[in-house]
């Protein structure tokens, strides 16, 4: 497993990464898998309070938390449950994100958490408030960094601007490019860090069968799915993705043993300049529609 260094912080992650959300909350234990891909290399560890109603960070905890200092663990904040445990509500104020930590810490069965994200946001919140709830939380060694998890080119160009973000999370991967024009330059510049989610795209770039997908129809999925076929780059979603030098890990939502070992099996591989231009030529670049 390779490992780069996430922005300007010291924290070194491995290039595939564990996304948490995936995990069956039926599921009490979950200590085999999480071990496992620690065992492997795997060393970042995404969650958020979000997740299963905060069952997701316990469920961490108890798997990981006798090896917490091998890992570099990510939680999100900022939507909030409402009590009837069926709808919820976006709040991104300093109040409550100061509350919430100590509420993902108790879960997660730990003292600090590594990277603490805003899990969304809107160009309306009051940002400033929220950052100022960041930089206490780092003053007060809860957590050691902060950053974003979003997908809205506005909002992570203002934190950018105002903000100390270690990170940003987006989506991006061969069938969705949005971000390689509009964010992923700044994001370079600045030396902010990138984790690359919906990296497989639902799937679609390990052979579920076609379905539309952002711009593009079934049918186009599914003459993209024969192309990659026919090229026969096993590891051309994950590799595509790390090919780009400000993206540090490929978050993959992993269920599984087998999952977990069809992912280290397939690898990341690397790509040669051939390669790369023929996916950049099959698989299109396409663009935001709304808030740019």
């Amino acid at each position: 497993m390779n490992y780069r260094r996430l922005g300007k912080s010291n924290l070194k992650i491995s290039e595939l990464s564990f996304g948490c959300m995936s995990l069956d909350p039926h599921i009490e234990d979950h200590s085999s898998l999480l071990n496992q891909a620690l065992d492997l290399g795997i060393n970042y560890f995404d969650t958020a309070d979000f997740y299963d109603q905060g069952l997701n960070e316990s469920i961490i905890g108890k798997a990981l938390g006798a090896r917490r200092k091998e890992i570099i663990l990510a939680t999100k904040v900022g939507n909030v449950w409402d009590k009837n445990g069926k709808s919820w509500h976006w709040n991104p104020s300093k109040k409550y994100i100061l509350s919430a930590v100590d509420q993902s810490l108790k879960r997660l069965g730990t003292d600090y958490i590594d990277l603490y994200q805003l899990h969304g946001g809107t160009i309306e919140d009051p940002i400033d408030e929220t950052i100022d709830a960041f930089e206490t939380l780092v003053a007060s060694g809860k957590i050691r960094y902060y950053g974003l998890s979003s997908i809205r080119p506005n909002v992570i160009r203002a934190y950018v601007k105002k903000s100390n973000i270690t990170s940003v999370m987006l989506q991006y991967s061969l069938l969705d490019r949005r971000s390689e024009d509009r964010l992923l330059p700044l994001l370079q510049s600045q030396d902010i860090g990138v984790q690359a989610r919906g990296v497989l795209a639902k799937g679609l770039l390990k052979g579920k069968s076609p379905s539309p997908y952002l711009d593009r129809s079934e049918l186009d999925i599914d003459l993209l799915q024969k192309q990659l076929l026919k090229k026969n780059i096993a590891y051309a979603a994950t590799a595509f993705v790390l090919a780009h030098e400000v993206i540090k890990t490929a978050v993959i939502g992993l269920r599984t043993e087998q999952h977990l070992s069809d992912l280290v099996r397939m690898g990341t591989g690397s790509l040669n300049e051939p390669d790369l231009k023929w996916l950049r030529t099959h698989f299109s670049k396409n663009d935001y529609l709304s808030h740019l």
